[in-house]
């Protein structure tokens, strides 16, 4: 039996992650400051502990690890990334789990880790139309992220391939391109366009209005969880390190992602334009590399995981109110 470590199991993409390596036959150790706010993990073994402290990272680095998926990460959406107001916690913070994981990993002779970048790295600069035909994984450099989250990967993806290349540490490197689906943050501050747009069609009555920030037309392309997975997954079993581009090339507006939402809930919704924190005007992920190095690149219909999303949230919604009731 294949022994993982995932670092980052309590949130979004950790915890599926954690269903997948299980139902794949791993044993699987799961670690995070805190526990998966929406689902039981079955975690062979869970830690509760901050990898900000090298004395967790060194107790959960064990020998005999077959693999580790890095994913601990301080983030959020566009409302906690670009405000600039965490700016330092989320640089810091980072970067200390990136530093103790991988010190680690090196120590104890690890087979193979994975680490888990963002298309936040590429320059700010070649994002400004909203027609961005597409991110080349070559396009990194010259370096120019949009904020220091993207800064922050982008140190994290060449101090992976430093050990790589000075310890002989198997290393795979992906940058995702805003994953999406249920039992994510959909609310609080931290959550991403899909899902906050999802929760507030599905608070809006009918006929309602909802609030978008700018004018609505800066593009995303987004990633729904199973895809991101597959693409993980099939990573790891590779010799290629990456990075690779882990992301749909499937690109909307987010205007176009809110009507999408209101067509799922079937609710006549007015847009609502106001000021509010944006990123760059167009991010799209250019699948070209992966299709070549892994024969494969995601394929299925943003409409598919809105419809999923969208359906949990709601539930979500609805077993609030009834709590309250």
């Amino acid at each position: 039996m294949k022994k993982a470590l995932v670092c980052g199991a309590g949130g979004f993409i950790g915890g599926h992650l954690v269903k997948r390596l299980k139902a794949e036959g791993y044993w699987v150790r799961g670690v995070d400051i805190k526990g998966h706010e929406f689902s039981e993990l079955p975690c062979d073994e869970f830690v509760l502990g901050d990898l900000r402290d090298p004395t967790v990272a060194a107790s959960v680095v064990s020998d005999g690890l077959d693999e580790i998926y890095q994913l601990a990460a301080d983030m959020g959406g566009a409302g906690y990334i670009f405000t600039g107001e965490h700016d330092a916690d989320v640089m810091h913070n980072s970067a200390l789990c990136n530093l103790n994981i991988l010190h680690e990993a090196m120590r104890k002779h690890a087979r193979k880790i994975f680490y888990s970048s963002s298309a936040c790295i590429y320059p700010e600069g070649i994002q400004t139309d909203p027609n961005n035909p597409g991110l080349k994984e070559e396009f990194a450099y010259p370096a120019q992220p949009d904020s220091e989250y993207g800064w922050e990967k982008l140190f994290s993806e060449r101090l992976y391939l430093s050990y790589r290349r000075n310890y002989g540490l198997e290393v795979h490197v992906a940058r995702f391109h805003n994953i999406f689906g249920p039992e994510g943050t959909w609310q609080g501050g931290k959550e991403k366009a899909p899902a906050a747009i999802c929760r507030k069609v599905a608070e809006a009555s009918n006929p309602g209005r909802i609030e978008i920030w700018g004018d609505g037309e800066q593009t995303r392309s987004f990633l729904f969880i199973d895809e991101c997975l597959e693409g993980v997954r099939r990573l790891m079993d590779s010799d290629f390190p990456g990075p690779f581009n882990i992301g749909s090339d499937e690109m909307v507006s987010i205007n176009e992602l809110a009507r999408m939402a209101a067509c799922i809930a079937d609710k006549s919704i007015q847009l609502e334009h106001i000021p509010g924190p944006l990123g760059v005007r167009g991010r799209n992920s250019e699948n070209t590399l992966i299709k070549q190095r892994l024969g494969w690149a995601p394929s299925q219909p943003l409409r598919v995981g809105m419809e999923k999303t969208y359906a949990w949230i709601d539930g979500q919604i609805k077993r609030q109110s009834s709590n309250c009731a």
